[in-house]
């Protein structure tokens, strides 16, 4: 019977050289013996067994309830060893997601309370100061979260904040729906900058 952790243990893979901001696929990420010491098996055993099962004709949710229900396998590690298996075979892109959108995620952390960073996103007059871009936001969580249309509403953003200490915070941000990997490498990119300038401004 596979172990069933909530999160990965083991080592994970560090990146090499310069970092793109391109998805990079599962495998990559997650090294063979933190799979095994997890599921019981390798990247390869499990891509070969579901091979055998035949999943490259399944659709996503129903390769991850085999996983659970006839491998005995937990959830987290099933979404995340069927995400691998489809990237892998070519089933879907990694950063991918499985309705075929992509997402960009960029965090960073900030000399300052999460009450004001979150002012920095809903005031519109200091968000102009760092983020010239429209958006249009849809749902606040006072200071913790907000939705966001991005520009022409076609994709959304979601962020989040948590308080470091007293007068430091981290914001983390998704920008969700996008439609290519490209386009969600320029906005990472574009977020990575923008989240500087939001820093600088609000540490000056």
């Amino acid at each position: 019977m596979s172990q069933k952790p909530s999160k990965p243990t083991g080592p994970v893979s560090k990146p090499t050289g310069r970092d793109t901001g391109a998805p990079k696929a599962l495998k990559s990420k997650i090294t063979d013996a933190s799979v095994h010491e997890n599921t019981a098996r390798t990247w390869d055993d499990w891509f070969a067994l579901l091979d055998t099962w035949g999943a490259q004709s399944h659709k996503h949710g129903d390769i991850v309830r085999w996983l659970v229900e006839e491998q005995g396998i937990d959830h987290w590690w099933a979404q995340t060893l069927t995400v691998g298996y489809e990237q892998e075979r070519g089933m879907r892109a990694p950063g991918q997601d499985a309705s075929g959108y992509f997402s960009a995620s960029v965090s960073k952390t900030v000399d300052a309370s999460a009450e004001r960073l979150f002012e920095a996103f809903t005031d519109a007059k200091l968000r102009k100061r760092w983020l010239p871009d429209e958006i249009k936001i849809r749902t606040v969580t006072q200071p913790k979260s907000l939705r966001a249309d991005w520009q022409d509403g076609s994709t959304r953003i979601a962020v989040g904040f948590v308080a470091k200490g007293e007068s430091r915070a981290q914001v983390s941000l998704l920008h969700e729906k996008v439609p290519d990997a490209e386009t969600a490498t320029e906005l990472k990119a574009l977020w990575r900058d923008r989240l500087a300038a939001l820093k600088n401004l609000l540490e000056s």
